[in-house]
């Protein structure tokens, strides 16, 4: 089986969430997507944040966390049609998609496909750490680096705790998976911005040179509603550094666009 089949295959809710967390009746749904390599367990800082009403569901993603014995997915198209299938049953109460760095990319996809298909749109599409998806790559690849090199260049973005130096076992696991996602990642790019039709908010980190704040500047064509920018404090591990200021930023975001509003009526 390849890789593509494998991603395709996992589409059971079971598989794409495996946890989730609220306080309350939830009544508004915040699907999150972490950054290159990045598990579910990247949005645990955000828990003891919540407030009443709003359920955070963290996406397991092939290869790491729960799913670490699976394949890293090699393709984004089977990998978007597989959270599609995976995640359906999620759409039934108000939402909002959630994605940093690479999951901006994952977020971003997804909702153009539950547009296309005329299921229930997203209350928000939130866009967090990533270049808007037309503009070149400004910097070599990393993705085909040695591990050390992908090493230091996640060292220098913030994305690699130094501790995890000390346990190679997991150090391997947590590399494979970063050099697939960024290999998708950097190989992402459309010729144009295509909109989506529900509100479109991104969030840059002043010190992030990985996704600069230039380069998150023009996601705001990708929307024909609503755009609004926030610039947070912290480099491209701002959602992690930063957990408060970047759900207070969500949430006010979604308060804007009455989102939080209209579900709790």
């Amino acid at each position: 089986m390849s890789t593509a089949d494998a991603v395709a295959s996992g589409t059971s809710r079971t598989c794409w969430v495996s946890a989730r967390f609220g306080v309350g009746r939830p009544r508004l749904r915040l699907i999150c997507f972490p950054q290159a390599g990045g598990s579910a367990g990247a949005f645990g800082p955000w828990r003891q944040y919540l407030p009443q009403g709003v359920e955070l569901v963290p996406v397991d993603l092939p290869g790491r966390g729960s799913r670490i014995d699976e394949p890293v997915p090699d393709a984004l198209e089977p990998l978007v049609e597989a959270l599609l299938t995976g995640l359906r049953d999620e759409f039934t109460m108000p939402y909002a998609l959630f994605g940093h760095s690479f999951g901006a990319v994952l977020a971003y996809e997804l909702t153009l496909r539950i547009e296309r298909l005329g299921l229930r749109p997203p209350s928000a599409l939130l866009a967090s750490g990533s270049r808007a998806p037309h503009l070149p790559l400004d910097r070599e690849p990393v993705a085909g680096g040695d591990d050390a090199q992908l090493v230091a260049w996640l060292q220098n973005g913030d994305g690699l705790p130094p501790e995890l130096l000390d346990f190679p076992d997991f150090l391997r696991d947590l590399l494979r998976a970063v050099r697939g996602d960024m290999a998708l990642a950097e190989g992402y790019r459309i010729p144009r911005p295509v909109p989506v039709s529900c509100p479109l908010f991104t969030l840059a980190g002043a010190e992030d040179h990985v996704a600069t704040v230039p380069q998150v500047e023009p996601w705001a064509g990708y929307t024909s509603s609503a755009h609004r920018m926030r610039v947070l404090p912290g480099g491209h591990a701002f959602p992690q550094t930063h957990p408060e200021a970047t759900l207070a930023a969500v949430l006010g975001a979604l308060t804007e666009i009455g989102a939080l509003e209209k579900a709790e009526r």
